[in-house]
């Protein structure tokens, strides 16, 4: 397939990989960008991202800080296992983003961050 730099492109993990690392994330809030036609020679055309949907100032703060831990786990030690069940972990740049957002974003009633 064609990508939007012009370059013919096989659907692999890189070339997934990469077009979610030249997306602009920040185009829209929340990271909800659907990553059609990003650009970079490297990229796939049609890619998908899964969305982890967290209230900014969750109802249960234990159980939000229960579940950004598990995906701390999951960014930090599941990128082998998302592979062994063929899906594409995050490209590191888009990890640490996410985590910072997070950090700034999602806090308890006391509007302190939730880690």
């Amino acid at each position: 397939m064609q990508n939007k730099d012009g370059k013919v492109i096989s659907p692999t993990s890189d070339a997934f990989q990469a077009a979610a690392a030249n997306a602009d994330w920040s185009s829209v809030p929340g990271y909800g960008v659907i990553l059609a036609n990003e650009p970079g020679a490297a990229s796939w055309p049609m890619t998908a991202a899964t969305f982890i949907l967290i209230p900014k100032q969750p109802p249960d703060a234990a159980a939000a800080t229960l579940a950004l831990k598990f995906f701390d786990w999951a960014y930090a030690k599941g990128g082998k296992m998302a592979e062994e069940l063929d899906y594409v972990p995050m490209p590191e740049k888009v990890v640490s983003d996410i985590k910072e957002m997070w950090t700034k974003s999602i806090t308890g009633s006391d509007g302190k961050p939730l880690h």
